[in-house]
């Protein structure tokens, strides 16, 4: 299945990733850079666990947690991963603690915690704040949040202003403690389209301010633990339908295989839901005794997160391409990371200028996503090193759009950029010449200029590793089509900086009437200001455009010949 490929080549990834290089840091350095990342986690735990407030993305704050536990890995193996800071103000203490969850990365670890286990469940994971619900003598007693598992804040006034949580209960429940998430209530939300839209950040404000905000009526609770409740877990789910927890019953769906589980992660993935999620939860049926509940401890209940819209990776190198008119983009090599079913390695962020803005410098911490058409993007700099250590990037006066028409050691990329373009259907059309081919023709016959492989043999085509002898004569083929080709496609092939419409409707047949044109003269054609005229004259008189004529009427190329 198509879902299992991804997930294996998403397993491969993360191996790769945990046996990624460290940092070539001194032991100052590395200590510098990991305190100060330290700081920063400890502010989002203090502020997440303290005042219900996510200060960044859970994906920001997944990726750098990862890449501190990399960190000390590399530079203090000996030590344990670190946990979270997770030290709250909640002073009251939950009569049965909150385990939390353990997450899985995969279907292949979900199908060995499932290994011997029965009666088995799935719920959606749905993103929200863990609450404890106390319920005495029928009546509410008191709503807690989750805090450190142990204690936690005293919400039960924030709990009347909430119509979803039922204020009083009759029968089993009447004396009961509940386990739940107080979740964002929405309509149709499709989290693979939509994400998570910040819907924890905001059940959180609104049971931590002062005030009465009007989100209360649009929260509602999920019941994800009964603890000594039935142990049937039928009966268990009927008695919280009829208590006024009716989505208990309607999303809890029983399973006996993993590709059960997988199925419904996908489709609670992709289909409408009326709350946020971010993975999906697998329980057994029989649960511990409540007094046997730790933080941190539960064996009978796992997560499997859904895969993120968002990753962070490392920048280990900042390289700039060239193109053929000489702009300058900027490219980040990452440490590889997989969004969906993408690999990605590299990703393009624009020009130079986007880069300065961005401020991004080797070893720091990048947001990626996928834009449309799944096209890698950096959407932040998540993380910034403090040694500031970048790369010069080429100089516009050395890079222009008349440079690299004859080729030279240093403008190789704008040179095979400009060879790209003609072989291109849009130009010159030459079938089978990729930028790879370019790359193989220069290495192996030092090209002099843009046109110099119309005097290419096909023996030395031949002679090149790597292309046959039917393709060297084919490509000799097409270089000789070429020479066939209307003057207009060479002029397009130089770049003469024309509109595309123009092209068509040009009089002019031979170079010489070109170069016989003046500011005034161009300015007759249609869409041709003075700014695009001046541009016009610099460019049919420059030196090198010279060079390049008489070149092409040595070959005898129709129009540039007297």
């Amino acid at each position: 299945m198509k879902w299992i490929t991804k997930l294996i080549g998403f397993l491969g990834l993360l191996s790769a990733m945990a046996s990624a290089a460290c940092p070539a840091w001194s032991s100052v350095q590395a200590q510098q850079e990991m305190v100060k990342l330290n700081e920063k986690l400890g502010k989002w735990d203090r502020s997440y666990y303290q005042q219900g407030v996510s200060e960044v993305s859970d994906a920001t704050y997944d990726g750098l947690r990862r890449q501190y536990n990399e960190w000390q890995r590399c530079f203090h193996p000996s030590e344990k991963p670190q946990q979270p800071q997770i030290a709250t103000l909640g002073k009251a203490l939950h009569p049965i603690a909150h385990t939390g969850v353990k997450k899985l990365p995969d279907s292949e670890a979900v199908a060995q915690w499932t290994k011997g286990k029965t009666d088995l469940w799935v719920q959606p994971k749905v993103d929200g704040v863990a609450v404890t619900l106390i319920y005495q003598q029928g009546h509410l007693f008191k709503l807690l949040s989750r805090g450190d598992g142990e204690k936690g804040q005293d919400w039960t006034e924030k709990a009347k202003m909430i119509p979803a949580i039922p204020k009083t209960l009759s029968g089993q429940l009447a004396n009961s403690v509940l386990q739940g998430e107080v979740f964002w209530k929405r309509d149709s939300h499709v989290q693979k389209a939509m994400g998570g839209i910040n819907a924890r950040g905001k059940v959180a404000g609104a049971m931590m301010s002062q005030a009465s905000p009007g989100l209360m009526s649009e929260l509602g609770i999920f019941i994800w633990a009964w603890p000594d409740g039935p142990a049937d877990m039928n009966l268990k789910l009927d008695m919280l339908a009829q208590a006024g927890f009716p989505l208990t019953k309607k999303w809890s769906m029983p399973v006996n295989s993993v590709d059960k589980i997988a199925m419904l992660r996908e489709s609670w993935f992709t289909t409408p839901l009326p709350f946020v999620t971010d993975g999906i939860v697998v329980r057994v049926a029989k649960e511990p005794a409540g007094k046997y509940w730790l933080p941190g401890k539960a064996t009978w209940v796992i997560a499997w997160k859904y895969p993120p819209a968002q990753q962070i990776a490392e920048v280990k190198d900042i390289q700039f391409t060239v193109g053929r008119t000489g702009k300058i983009a900027v490219v980040l090599r990452l440490n590889p990371l997989q969004i969906d079913d993408k690999k990605i390695k590299r990703v393009n962020i624009g020009s130079v200028k986007r880069w300065q803005v961005l401020d991004i410098a080797l070893g720091d911490q990048v947001m990626v996503s996928l834009a449309g058409q799944g096209i890698p993007r950096v959407d932040e700099a998540v993380w910034r090193v403090s040694q500031r250590n970048k790369p010069q990037p080429p100089t516009d006066k050395m890079v222009t759009p008349l440079s690299c028409l004859f080729f030279e050691i240093w403008c190789r990329e704008q040179f095979i950029a400009r060879l790209a373009w003609i072989s291109s259907p849009e130009v010159m059309n030459i079938n089978g010449v990729s930028v790879r081919s370019w790359q193989q023709i220069q290495q192996n016959l030092s090209l002099k200029n843009i046109f110099s492989w119309l005097t290419v043999t096909q023996e030395e085509l031949q002679q090149i590793s790597g292309i046959s002898p039917a393709r060297a004569a084919h490509l000799w083929q097409q270089f000789s089509q070429v020479r066939q080709q209307p003057f207009r496609q060479w002029l397009l092939a130089f770049g003469l900086p024309l509109p595309r419409a123009v092209f068509a409707t040009l009089p002019d047949s031979q170079w010489s009437q070109l170069v016989a044109r003046d500011e005034h003269s161009w300015q007759k054609l249609p869409g041709i200001g003075a700014a695009r005229a001046k541009k016009l004259v610099e460019f049919v008189n420059h030196p090198q455009i010279a060079a390049l004529v008489v070149f092409l009427a040595e070959q005898g190329i129709r129009g540039f010949a007297d």
